[in-house]
């Protein structure tokens, strides 16, 4: 079941879907995704779509390791393509055959994880009432609090929707795992780690910028947990992916069935950036199936709110076609459109920040939306590879998902320390997203 494609999995779902519906006697509310009778017929030219293959293909050719390309647009499937290889390395050795990428294969969503679990969970919470945004963030979290020694203070105050603005105060990574830089936050222990991210100490002062924070969606799905009475991982996945038939949707995946072929490698050497850094209980060989993000594997136990969510693009289109539609999918409604536009609305403080979501507010985040989208597009990419964008203006979703990590590390010159394939123009983003809008008749 596991090697099925992504996007045969997502049609099944759907049809499953349709039929649990019909027999139920209950209508569709939402629409649910077909595939498009060809590109034409959803507004795209095969032609156009053809150089977007070209694009990733020269650069796999060139040394790029491989990806996975999703587009949906009215409810209909226009593309959903492979490319390259899952894993091409064991360790620092070149595999002698190298095991090719499919629709199925499922990557480690790194920073994505931020809006498929914690932000899908918090926009239902709104939605049903549990959660107000206003809300101070001790009303959840009694033990977050300034103390005496704190050198800068705010968090009496903060709020839920100052830690989705990223603009809480956190710095961006404390590095809970290594004793070396975390000192006295130091911890490779669920419940200890959680005691500690109350106690980190604000870098800024609360209000003044955004910093974009890892502790902040660690706080955030900590706060999930405090509502909901369950860890992350089992509320997500029992309600919110499994209503949807998202099978490969999940947390901690090789703890629920699955085994390391069934995964894009990312890093090959653990988490030691070939052999550059160390600290207790690293790991050193290629990762496949375990979230590579270090405070969420060593410190969470793979379940953090900041990351530590696997997916396929096919079940990803899912999840986009469930903001696009305004909070549901077929007969199932997790949250409603208001809380979509509020979640998604653009800060005043800095428009490319909206609740969590990146959005598409100035010249600047072209890196990541491209040059077609519009200004009303937003989405999230992950440190892994990967990459979402919806654009309600042309009804649209994009995944590119990539393992760009698992490539070696630049060992000198300005790029020193760099992985290889952060280098491409896949890895980068933009030049895809914005291939794909060129596609558009």
């Amino acid at each position: 079941m596991h090697h099925l494609a992504g996007r045969a999995l997502s049609l099944l779902a759907a049809f499953a879907l349709l039929v649990s519906a019909a027999r139920a006697g209950e209508p569709i509310r939402y629409p649910v995704l077909g595939r498009a009778a060809s590109p034409e017929a959803a507004g795209f030219s095969s032609r156009g779509l053809q150089r977007v293959d070209a694009l990733i293909r020269r650069e796999v050719a060139a040394g790029f390791p491989g990806a996975a390309l999703i587009v949906i647009k009215d409810g209909k499937i226009v593309k959903s393509t492979s490319y390259g290889y899952r894993q091409k390395f064991a360790g620092a050795a070149p595999l002698p055959t190298f095991a090719p990428m499919t629709s199925g294969t499922l990557f480690d969503l790194a920073s994505n994880t931020k809006m498929y679990a914690t932000n899908f969970a918090l926009q239902k919470l709104v939605s049903e009432g549990r959660l107000d945004l206003r809300d101070k963030v001790q009303q959840y979290l009694p033990e977050f609090r300034d103390t005496e020694g704190d050198t800068i203070k705010g968090k009496d105050s903060l709020r839920i929707v100052d830690i989705l603005h990223h603009s809480a105060g956190f710095p961006p990574d404390p590095q809970y795992h290594n004793p070396a830089v975390a000192g006295a936050l130091y911890s490779q222990q669920r419940d200890r780690t959680i005691a500690r991210v109350s106690r980190t100490p604000l870098a800024y002062t609360p209000g003044t910028r955004n910093v974009y924070s890892d502790v902040d969606y660690m706080l955030l799905g900590i706060i999930v947990e405090r509502i909901t009475g369950q860890r992350l991982d089992d509320y997500v996945e029992q309600s919110i992916y499994r209503p949807l038939g998202l099978d490969h949707t999940l947390f901690v995946p090789l703890q629920k069935g699955f085994s390391p072929g069934d995964f894009a490698a990312t890093e090959t050497l653990g988490n030691t950036r070939d052999g550059a850094v160390d600290f207790p209980n690293i790991r050193t060989g290629t990762l496949l199936g375990q979230v590579h993000d270090e405070k969420a594997f060593y410190s969470m136990a793979g379940v953090s709110g900041h990351a530590g969510l696997f997916s396929t693009t096919g079940d990803l289109a899912v999840l986009l076609q469930v903001m696009l539609n305004g909070g549901g999918y077929g007969r199932q409604e997790f949250f409603d459109r208001e809380t979509v536009e509020l979640f998604t609305q653009p800060s005043a403080a800095d428009p490319s920040y909206a609740l969590g979501w990146r959005t598409n507010g100035d010249r600047e985040m072209e890196w990541m939306f491209g040059s077609g989208a519009s200004s009303h597009a937003y989405g999230h990419t992950g440190w892994t590879g990967t990459l979402t964008v919806i654009d309600p203006e042309f009804n649209l979703g994009i995944v590119l998902l990539t393992n760009k990590k698992h490539s070696p590390v630049i060992q000198s010159g300005k790029n020193a320390g760099r992985f290889i394939g952060d280098l491409f123009s896949v890895g980068r983003y933009g030049a895809v997203v914005t291939a794909v809008y060129e596609a558009l008749q």
